[in-house]
């Protein structure tokens, strides 16, 4: 009877599963607890791994839990193209970097909020809701009137779907350069509710049928799903070590822990047989039992990685695993393990018990006293035959001791805030031999903690247009200049100067082989020098000296730093370049750097195209002769844009297509072929030359003519 009206119960109230619940009587009435057989439920590994498949299906969370959820609507990758390099020798180098768009499910009930979120285990948003990565994200909790999210809607039209009653969240623009160019595999921390829930409250709201019965277990979260409801309450029965009874028109689950009193009754099937009958007491072989319980858990002090506690015993040689969907800490876990085999050493003993019509009231999950044994017994099954009343029953074991236990080595993804963009560009001489045949400046980008890469655009308008040219490359020592000691010129190295620098990055030293290969090579306001000593002075500022300076043509700017001018380390892996057509000579470029941590408006810097990099260098030396009939010979020496590190001993190789140049002596202008000039001239005239390249006039070399 009480298998009929269950079950009717059951599928008046849910429908097909709702009678699967009403079958957890089974066929006799000692299935009410549950027991077999049933649908597979919830699984650990099914939070922890993220899919796209359809039908996938859809948890419904409880408390926090850690969760991947499938993906429900994602568009293609959108690709950005950036342009770097090139030159007369060299081609221009495309890059390309990735984004993508799409929306993860996270729980079929609704949630409050999403914590931390993981991206191929690292943290992808941090415990103050901070993104490592560049993105937008919204979240939609689940409510039935939730909207449509705009970005679907754009896309998707009218037949956008609102995804009503269903938790889930939206990534915009997720750069996925860190992820190898492919959505990573996410796992969200989600919060349904604002407090711990107990196994009874959970069980409640998974199904109507369910009535008030002992609270049972308390757990951080819990993941309903598997292959029906009545799986999910098997394993909230499992984990408060409960059982399913029948209630009315619904079951009601109890914990015999939480009895208070017990029905006492005399076995009348004894008394009409004699106490020397044994059948009435069947005790289960010591290797049946398990040697072990293992409680398998999401364990929050371990970021809700699994997490397993055992409890042991002597003999036995099996391990029986409970794998639970529920985020516990490591004590509850061991307590939990400990409790079952501790019940799964008590149930060995079976007792069952002939009583009369009077019994009837009597049914499973009841605890009662039996005269003439020791403790209390539960009922397991409940048989009426003809006109008795026959109970089996096991002993009702006392709780296991609450014992300390350790989570264990805890891996835990650092949580780092990203900090902000900063942001240099410069235009330099070429740092190699290349002949440039277009402008090039030079874009170094670093940040705090944390900091990778930003979204880099320029715009020579001033900002009323902006280019896109990818990312910037890796992050680079980007400070300012905070002393300055004078020393000596730009012949051979500076042992008297030095410069105090504020940096977050270590610097190091260099010896003579690093510093000939390129090494401290820095850019300090529009001058390059190499340092070949760092001297630590503490709150993140170094000394620099032992200086090489003025390299490449820069040496009109030697002694110009000041505290506040800027300062940047130049490595290959670090420099971002651009190549501007030849016709912005003189132009302004605006930068604009949108990193994780910039917000809408991003970072900007801004550099002036002067020509270093595509023009010839000054001449130098320049010498005066007076000859008769008051002429005056005047010669200078040549430098190239390449051919720096005069490898030949010989002479710098010209790297223009012609050897010019533009004399001015006093109001006279003459165009020469090789670097000396003769003319009419007086002393103490002033004398200005510049060397007429390819792409324009070098900076001028200034003098006058001396006296003899």
């Amino acid at each position: 009877m009480a298998t009929l009206v269950l079950g009717v119960v059951g599928r008046a109230l849910l429908g097909p599963v709702g009678g699967a619940i009403g079958a957890l009587v089974g066929n006799r009435v000692d299935h009410a607890v549950l027991g077999s057989p049933r649908r597979q439920g919830p699984r650990l590994t099914e939070l922890s791994v993220q899919g796209s498949a359809y039908g996938t299906q859809m948890p419904a969370i409880f408390g926090t839990m850690r969760v991947a959820g499938p993906v429900i609507w994602a568009t293609d990758l959108v690709e950005t193209r950036g342009v770097s390099g090139g030159g007369k020798r060299r081609p221009s180098v495309e890059s390309y970097s990735y984004s993508a768009n799409f929306a993860v499910a996270l729980s079929g009930r609704t949630i409050r909020r999403v914590g931390r979120i993981w991206a191929d285990g690292r943290l992808l948003r941090g415990s103050a809701g901070d993104f490592k990565v560049a993105t937008a994200f919204r979240l939609h909790p689940g409510t039935e009137a939730q909207a449509v999210d705009p970005l679907i809607a754009s896309v998707e039209g009218e037949r956008a779907p609102a995804f009503r009653g269903l938790a889930y969240a939206v990534f915009e623009g997720l750069a996925l350069a860190e992820f190898g160019n492919r959505i990573p595999q996410l796992t969200f921390e989600v919060e349904a509710d604002a407090t711990d829930m107990d196994s009874g409250a959970i069980a409640q709201a998974v199904s109507p049928v369910v009535r008030a019965g002992s609270q049972g277990t308390t757990v951080a979260g819990f993941a309903a799903s598997g292959g029906s409801v009545r799986a999910v309450l098997a394993m909230l029965a499992d984990m408060s070590g409960g059982q399913w009874i029948a209630d009315g028109a619904g079951i009601r689950m109890i914990v015999p822990g939480y009895a208070t009193s017990a029905t006492s009754i005399v076995d009348e099937g004894m008394a009409a047989r004699g106490a020397g009958q044994r059948g009435r007491r069947a005790v289960t072989a010591d290797a049946v039992l398990p040697a072990s319980v293992t409680v398998a858990h999401y364990d929050p002090a371990r970021d809700y990685q699994i997490g397993t506690q055992r409890a042991r015993r002597v003999g036995g040689v099996r391990d029986e695993r409970l794998d639970l969907a529920a985020a516990l800490d490591a004590a509850t876990a061991r307590t939990l393990a400990e409790d079952r085999l501790t019940r799964r050493l008590a149930e060995r003993v079976r007792r069952t018990v002939t009583l009369g019509p009077e019994a009837l009231a009597i049914g499973p999950g009841d605890v009662i006293g039996i005269a003439g044994e020791t403790g209390r017994w539960r009922v397991v099954e409940a048989a009426w035959e003809a006109m008795a009343v026959r109970l089996s029953c096991v002993p009702v074991s006392g709780a296991a001791p609450v014992l300390g236990a350790s989570s264990g080595r805890i891996a835990r993804a650092a949580d780092r805030t990203v900090g902000a963009t900063r942001l240099i560009a410069f235009e330099a001489p070429p740092l190699s031999d290349e002949l440039l045949s277009a402008p090039r400046l030079t874009i170094i980008a670093a940040g705090g903690p944390g900091w990778r890469q930003a979204n880099l655009a320029y715009s020579l308008d001033d900002g009323a247009s902006w280019i896109a040219i990818g990312t910037t490359a890796l992050p680079g020592v980007i400070g300012s200049v905070t002393a300055v000691t004078p020393g000596g010129g730009t012949a051979l190295v500076d042992r008297r100067g030095s410069l105090v620098v504020s940096v977050d990055d270590d610097l190091a030293d260099a010896d003579a082989a690093a510093i000939d290969a390129g090494a401290n090579l820095a850019w300090v306001g529009g001058e390059l020098l190499q340092f070949a000593r760092a001297e630590p002075l503490g709150d993140r500022h170094w000394r620099l000296s032992a200086l090489r300076r003025g390299l490449r043509g820069t040496e009109a700017m030697v002694g110009q730093a000041v505290a506040g001018t800027p300062f940047a380390l130049v490595t290959a892996e670090t420099v971002r370049t651009l190549d501007l057509p030849i016709t912005a000579l003189g132009a302004r470029v605006t930068f604009l750097a949108h990193g994780v941590a910039d917000g809408s408006e991003g970072v900007a810097t801004a550099a002036t195209v002067t020509g270093c990099s595509v023009l010839p260098p000054a001449p130098i030396g320049l010498w005066s002769r007076h000859q008769s009939g008051g002429e005056v010979a005047i010669g200078w020496t040549r430098r190239s844009r390449i051919g720096w590190r005069w490898l030949d001993r010989v002479d710098a190789p010209l790297g223009e297509e012609g050897e010019r140049y533009r004399v001015t002596v006093g109001g006279r202008e003459a165009i020469v072929t090789e670097p000396r000039w003769s003319g009419p001239a007086q002393a103490g005239e002033r004398v200005t030359i510049r060397q007429l390249g390819t792409w324009g006039a070098s900076p001028p070399l200034v003098g006058s003519i001396g006296e003899g």
